[in-house]
């Protein structure tokens, strides 16, 4: 649910590498580009940056150093457009230092790649920051969510909220878990091929409508709302790498579809809430908890607000999750050994009896490639805003600075993760050398730490055991590429179910 989550340390070097075509061994290292091409000019500037050679003689004090290679008038912009782009972009700017600036169009953004800066913004300076450009654009869920909000009435909403989500109540959500999963996972058909993604957000979806809001729409309706989220969620990222706001308000056809689907989901969402208003003593859900909800004053909380709340649960409650699972079962498929322990653990503990929660803590290796999964598929972008000036281990961001950091791009840095691209569980064994504190940040960390981190590591257990003990998913041929939006997606997906023989 994140997207709405100190071997660098604050004061490392910056590391430098010449990566100029055909340069002497002899010529002073620089920053290499990052994405596209810069050449260098004799006057040891950079074309189309403007910007002095990023080198400790170079560098103003204070001021984070710049990535060259940007163009005129849109920086860096074109690194940042494009899917696969964007992971190449993000995790090779991580070769430039703890701190660098990158420019987005017209405006200067700070990268915080060091994981103990990372964790400092995120909990002991968590105050001198919003939540930034990305978290304005999801505004087109609903102003104020809980994944929006900010100060006092987050920390409120959060409270009010918390609730639904304390373990004990997550426990009970088990059993609703798998009654909605199964009916997904047993109407497979042997031998013909799944969008493996598109079932996995279908599935994740219908968990979160079940658990949370007491509602299962049928297949056809279900595909609707997760159009209508794919749509908002893709024109969030996209406004936010480039925020030109004017184009925003152009009637385009992108803005009109991302306008349209915003209405249609809260449509969908009005629906369930009028019905809990309805018959108000037959739920005991999220949606009810909202409902009966007092403020200070005693005054309930405003209807769209509530609207608000449940749109972005929605949205974000099957995200991140349903992507995780899609990942999970693309490595398996790629190593048939690791799906082997999977199927053996999955059959020693559950075998032919009803999974219920008593099971999950039974399942470390199944636990252990869900948190492998989301080490190496983690969100590839959040962001936040300075509020005031604000000093980050060796530099100062005037206030209104705009701060990316990426959870993606932080957990494949070899200096963190031993043969960081191999998908390993059982780097996550205890005997293990485990990477330092603030370095596995798929939830983020902190107060605005994601409320569903436990809901949604439940969930990709149980699913991922459900569907281990029918099935083996067998990829289809072709190049799978993880694609950054709003989360890190695979670019197509496609794998053939085909039942166990057990």
């Amino acid at each position: 649910m994140m997207p709405f989550g100190e071997a660098l340390g604050a004061g490392a070097g910056i590391r430098f590498r010449n990566v100029l075509p055909n340069s002497s061994s002899q010529a002073e290292p620089v920053i290499g580009t990052v994405g596209y091409a810069a050449s260098p000019r004799p006057d040891n500037r950079w074309l189309g940056t403007g910007e002095d050679l990023v080198t400790p003689a170079h560098r103003a004090p204070g001021i984070p150093p710049l990535v060259p290679g940007g163009f005129p008038l849109v920086g860096h912009g074109p690194s940042l457009v494009g899917g696969s782009r964007r992971l190449t972009f993000m995790e090779g700017v991580r070769a430039h230092g703890p701190m660098v600036r990158i420019k987005a169009g017209p405006r200067d953004v700070v990268i915080v790649n060091s994981p103990e800066l990372i964790h400092r913004m995120l909990t002991s300076q968590a105050d001198e920051f919003t939540k930034g450009l990305l978290f304005e654009k999801l505004k087109l869920f609903g102003k104020d969510a809980l994944p929006i909000a900010e100060g006092k009435p987050h920390l409120r909403r959060r409270r009010l909220m918390q609730p639904a989500f304390h373990r004990e109540q997550i426990a009970g959500y088990v059993t609703t878990m798998r009654e909605t999963v199964e009916p997904y996972i047993s109407g497979w058909d042997g031998g013909t091929a799944l969008d493996l993604k598109t079932e996995m957000q279908l599935m994740t979806q219908g968990v979160v409508m079940s658990a949370l809001f007491s509602s299962n729409p049928p297949r056809e309706p279900a595909q609707t709302i997760l159009h209508s989220v794919d749509t908002v969620f893709t024109t969030a990222i996209k406004r936010a790498v480039l925020p030109i706001a004017p184009l925003e308000r152009l009637p385009t056809r992108g803005n009109r579809r991302a306008k349209a689907a915003s209405s249609a989901l809260r449509a969908a969402v009005a629906e369930i809430i009028a019905e809990h208003r309805a018959s108000p003593g037959e739920y005991d859900d999220i949606v009810s908890l909202l409902l009966s909800a007092r403020d200070e004053t005693g005054e309930a909380l405003p209807d769209d607000e509530i609207l608000s709340e449940c749109v972005a649960l929605l949205a974000a409650g099957s995200e991140t999750t349903a992507v995780t699972l899609a990942w999970l079962f693309h490595e398996l498929g790629r190593n048939p050994d690791l799906e082997r322990r999977l199927h053996e653990e999955v059959d020693q503990v559950v075998g032919d009896d009803v999974l219920t929660v008593d099971h999950l803590g039974k399942l470390p290796y199944t636990g252990r490639l869900v948190q492998e999964t989301l080490r190496l598929y983690a969100p590839w972008l959040v962001t936040r805003q300075a509020i005031s000036d604000v000093r980050l281990g060796d530099f100062t961001l005037p206030a209104g600075t705009d701060v990316i950091w990426s959870a993606y791009a932080l957990h494949r840095d070899p200096d963190l993760y031993p043969d960081p691209l191999r998908f390993d569980p059982d780097r996550w064994l205890e005997e293990r050398p485990q990477p330092p504190k603030g370095a596995f940040i798929p939830f983020g960390s902190g107060k605005r730490m994601c409320i569903g981190d436990a809901f949604s590591l439940t969930e990709a257990t149980v699913i991922t055991a459900l569907v281990a003990r029918r099935w083996q998913l067998t990829p289809e041929p072709g190049v799978v590429k993880a694609r950054a939006e709003i989360t890190t997606h695979p670019s197509g997906l496609w794998m053939i179910p085909r039942p166990r023989d057990r």
